[in-house]
């Protein structure tokens, strides 16, 4: 490669990488909104009524371990997608260490 494309390489995996932090700081941020919201269904009193946002619209909710698996398998496809995004990071902090590796030896 030449030094110029070397360049070019380098300043797209740079990118790549700020748009993944950036991503990955934006779903684990929903990762633990998640986990705030079942914990607070769980240590919510069972005769208060708990409510759902759908919309603009605040509706009762009738079942609570029905929400409570929403929210389970909502957080692990958060997760999941979160995972691949940090193996995704990591791959391309490889590549960029590799990069300038070879940036420097030219």
């Amino acid at each position: 490669m030449t030094e110029e494309q070397n360049t070019a390489e380098l300043q797209k995996i740079v990118q790549e990488l700020q748009i993944i932090r950036s991503q990955i700081q934006t779903f684990s941020s929903q990762s633990s909104e998640y986990s705030l919201t079942m914990d607070s269904l769980e240590s919510q009193n069972p005769d208060k009524p708990v409510y759902r946002s759908v919309g603009n619209l605040l509706l009762e909710v009738d079942d609570r371990e029905k929400l409570f698996q929403e929210l389970s398998e909502s957080k692990l496809n958060i997760e999941n997608h979160l995972k691949l995004l940090i193996e995704r990071e990591e791959s391309l902090r490889e590549k960029y260490e590799e990069l300038v590796a070879a940036f420097e030896s030219q």
